[in-house]
């Protein structure tokens, strides 16, 4: 393992108020085995995740009056100061979210000797995160980006929603601002959802842009997850790509595998140089089967839920190598790691026994490398137990019925279930639906595409 400045504290910043955000809990284990003392600053409760026994202190910042639930500058300026004086000296702070990223940065200069922080450029990260900058930033470092549109009007909408094909991909330009039950992600499978998502944009508190879907195909989505340094110089980085997701095809990362991939790679440190960047970045891309090009799909000026699955054999991932280079420790050359395996337990078996059966590029156990779970780990039980109680109490509070997972394990299936079981373990609807005549004349309700569906078991 390297030399550490333990003497050094890390405060892990989090104002997203999902309590069970495995990455906030592999940043605490990571530098606490490192020796670190490490501190958190949440924007509402802890959750499982303060079960933990490498948390030295959790702090808790005030109820945010910003849009969205989001603090101003001036509100986290003053949650960072008053933990600051708590912890009594500097401290590198590691945000896990955007809007941690983004306040962070923009209050970098104002922080100056309380936190330890990469030099990044102020508006960089906002601009990073924000959907609608995205394009102008990929055509600038070469990289690829589907086809976009910034639609100005519903019927600029409905428009562009027809040319791009549909079904076309919906996204809010800046999520971290939407209040509860707009999806910052959607399908929209014709012009009149594309104009009536259009008409809620004074509700998201940002604009809405459209995009050409890529086509679903079998090991399509990868990751890449890297710390630069001086001129965008990546010292760790790796590429990886998503076997299981949940919710299926569109969510985060339920089980992951660290493959290298030249092209994820390429286009990673080309943009990284480009852009000068500084700091933990993770960037989601989704593979064109058809053209055999990577798209990048999205920019994360953080780490990444699942950043622990780039962990080399000396316990070398992103965020040590961030602590290491601000404290003015050397990081040393990553060893080994490719073929490790990255699972989150709740997620996984969620995408197991509901999602589409896993296609065949799922790496076969003798070819594999270690197995590093988001939540389980013998030297630190507590938070898997929080989790699994907390995970299943909100599972039956929401009303998701055994049955129909026991259907699934009976069967082996992971395929759609169908039937009463299948219906009780789908997720449930939320917001408004739309009547449509069933058989006989029975009436069957569907979410429109853009209004959050949860399953009773999903807690982001």
């Amino acid at each position: 393992m390297p030399s550490f400045a333990t003497d050094v504290p890390a405060l892990l910043l989090r104002l997203d108020p999902n309590p069970y955000h495995h990455g906030t809990l592999g940043a605490a284990r990571s530098l606490g085995r490192a020796g670190v003392e490490v501190h958190a600053l949440v924007g509402s409760r802890i959750g499982a995740v303060g079960r933990t026994r490498f948390l030295h202190r959790v702090h808790t910042a005030a109820p945010a009056a910003g849009p969205g639930g989001a603090p101003t500058d001036a509100e986290l300026e003053g949650a960072l100061l008053a933990a600051s004086e708590a912890i009594g000296r500097p401290a590198v702070l590691v945000p896990l979210d955007d809007r941690g990223a983004i306040g962070a940065a923009r209050l970098a200069p104002r922080l100056a000797g309380r936190y330890l922080l990469p030099p990044v450029a102020p508006l960089l990260p906002a601009r990073l995160a924000d959907k609608a900058e995205l394009s102008a930033v990929c055509a600038r470092a070469e990289v690829a980006h589907p086809a976009t549109v910034l639609p100005g009007s519903a019927r600029e909408a409905a428009h562009a929603a027809t040319e791009l094909g549909l079904p076309a991909v919906a996204k809010w330009s800046r999520p971290w601002l939407l209040p509860p039950g707009l999806r910052s992600t959607a399908l929209v499978r014709s012009p009149q959802e594309a104009a009536r998502l259009y008409e809620r944009t004074a509700e998201a508190g940002s604009a809405l842009l459209l995009q050409r879907r890529l086509p679903d195909a079998p090991g399509a989505d990868w990751f890449f997850h890297g710390y630069a340094a001086e001129g965008g110089r990546f010292l760790v980085g790796g590429a990886g790509r998503k076997e299981r997701s949940w919710p299926p095809r569109t969510g985060l990362t339920a089980v992951g595998t660290w493959l290298p991939c030249p092209a994820v790679q390429e286009a990673a440190a080309r943009l990284a140089a480009a852009l000068d960047y500084r700091g933990i970045l993770d960037l989601d891309f989704r593979l064109d089967p058809v053209t055999g090009v990577h798209h990048l799909v999205d920019f994360n000026p953080r780490p990444g839920a699942q950043f622990r699955l780039f962990t080399d054999r000396s316990g070398l991932d992103v965020v040590r190598a961030q602590h290491l280079h601000l404290t003015g420790r050397a990081v040393p050359e990553p060893r080994g790691g490719p073929g490790r395996v990255f699972v989150v337990e709740n997620y996984a078996l969620l995408s197991a026994l509901l999602g589409p059966r896993a296609g065949g590029h799922t790496p076969a156990a003798a070819s594999r490398g270690p197995v590093e779970r988001a939540w389980f780990a013998a030297d630190d039980p507590l938070p898997f137990a929080a989790m699994a109680a907390g995970w299943l109490g909100r599972c039956l509070a929401r009303g998701a019925r055994p049955a129909a997972l026991r259907e699934r394990l009976r069967t082996g299936s992971a395929g759609t279930t169908s039937g009463p079981a299948a219906s009780a373990a789908l997720p449930s609807t939320a917001g408004p639906a739309h009547p449509a005549p069933g058989p006989q004349g029975s009436q069957h309700t569907e979410p429109t595409p853009h209004t959050e569906r949860r399953n009773p078991c999903t807690t982001s």
